[in-house]
């Protein structure tokens, strides 16, 4: 019985952990990927390099982005960060 008790703090520890450090991080990162995944031509997009843009055209790991000045670069599907709602 109080090998049970001495074991209760560190059990109750890491659910504490779990539950405000883990399962957040965890929704977030379905949340982005899901995000990624949902990207359709169209879409004004901000990178995570800060690069603001439109999508020009999608393949399974890469977009290429149109740029304000007509340019179209070529990124990784995961370099972007949000898509921009008006």
């Amino acid at each position: 019985m109080q090998s049970i008790v001495s074991i209760l703090p560190l059990i109750v520890m890491i659910a504490i952990f779990y539950f405000l450090i883990i399962r957040p991080q965890q929704k977030k990162q379905k949340a982005v990927q899901q995000m990624q995944s949902d990207l359709q031509k169209g879409d004004r997009i901000v990178t995570i390099g800060g690069l603001h843009g439109k999508v020009d055209s999608l393949d399974e790991d890469t977009i290429v982005i149109l740029c304000g000045d007509g340019s179209r670069l070529t990124y990784d599907r995961n370099a972007v960060r949000e898509v921009v709602t008006d």
